[in-house]
């Protein structure tokens, strides 16, 4: 079975968006994970804007990376640029790929302006888990 990794800082809102459209896009070859540098907990707007679409992150928890799996992933998406700064070293023959995203986590305004916020990365997200899936068949 072949692995993904998405990685972002706290493992609260990009890379958890990432993971659930991941699970959706990918076939039943790959297993999917993410994780941050450190764990923040999943942020209850990321939860909103993917049950707006149908996927359910409600039960979802904030992960630290777990070397062993990153050591053994075929493909690590990191999310934003602390994540690819600080992500371990990993062997040769796991790819990596950068998505440089901006943290929803750090919208400010109303609860309603931040959520167009996390609305916007949640669909650039999407479009990306899906391009990558198309292309990786």
């Amino acid at each position: 079975m072949k692995k993904i990794y998405f990685i972002c800082t706290g493992n609260s809102c990009r890379s958890q968006m990432a993971e659930g459209f991941a699970k959706e896009a990918f076939s039943e070859n790959w297993q999917v994970e993410s994780a941050g540098i450190e764990a923040h907990g999943v942020n209850p707007l990321a939860v909103k804007a993917m049950a707006e679409v149908n996927i359910d992150l409600s039960h979802n928890k904030s992960k630290l990376i777990d070397t062993d799996f990153l050591n053994d992933c075929d493909l690590v998406v990191t999310l934003c640029g602390d994540a690819k700064d600080r992500c371990p070293m990993t062997p040769p023959s796991v790819k990596k790929l950068h998505w440089p995203l901006p943290d929803p986590a750090q919208a400010t305004g109303t609860e309603a302006e931040k959520m167009i916020v996390f609305r916007q990365v949640r669909d650039q997200i999407k479009d990306l888990v899906n391009d990558l899936a198309v292309s990786l068949v």
